[in-house]
């Protein structure tokens, strides 16, 4: 069975690019802004490229379905996504999705920002998400903030001037900072796994 995946369009992700990355793992991905639609999912990415305040005050309208239903099934996070599902972010006023505990900050002056590029993981605890996947592999990051969770959610994380947390995941919510649908081979493997999980 092929799950279905309600990728949410609020303006501001990267949708084309995901949606091929899922159906490539054998997933039959939608992409809606219908709050009917995300509850009849089996699962749901939540992408994102910008700023965290312009996000919020588009996803406004979803806010309460995806809070909902990411207690009763997986939900993937991506780069912008990823911040997303945090408390509060110093990108802006407004609070986040607050599904993951913590904030949201700027990278440290003194490295180049953004942060883009191919950038490796360090692996610090098992998941479903990391099947085929190990220390020392690449993904791709396009970023110029980074989560500081306050409750033990990282999966791996990668080096860019301070430890960033590349990978997170608690109960239902999975999130990765960098891309995985610009991320080759790796990266697809990553959203086939997700779309494993959905199939569970």
């Amino acid at each position: 069975m092929k799950p279905r995946i309600a990728i949410v369009d609020y303006g501001m992700g990267n949708l084309r690019s995901a949606y091929r990355g899922l159906e490539k793992g054998s997933a039959r991905p939608l992409i809606t802004d219908r709050v009917e639609e995300i509850e009849a999912s089996d699962a749901i990415v939540l992408p994102g490229v910008g700023a965290f305040e312009d996000a919020m005050a588009n996803l406004y309208p979803l806010r309460e379905v995806i809070v909902r239903e990411a207690e009763r099934k997986p939900l993937l996070g991506i780069c912008l996504g990823l911040q997303l599902l945090f408390t509060s972010s110093e990108e802006g006023e407004g609070e986040g999705l607050n599904l993951i505990r913590g904030r949201v900050v700027r990278l440290p002056s003194e490295v180049k920002i953004p942060h883009m590029g191919w950038n490796s993981i360090e692996v610090r605890r098992d998941s479903r998400l990391l099947d085929g996947i190990k220390s020392g592999d690449y993904f791709y990051f396009v970023h110029s903030y980074y989560a500081l969770p306050e409750e033990d959610v990282v999966v791996a994380t990668t080096s860019y001037g301070v430890e960033v947390p590349a990978i997170v995941e608690k109960g239902n919510v999975f999130a990765t900072q960098f891309h995985p649908e610009k991320s080759g081979r790796l990266g697809l493997r990553l959203l086939k796994n997700f779309v494993d999980i959905a199939r569970e």
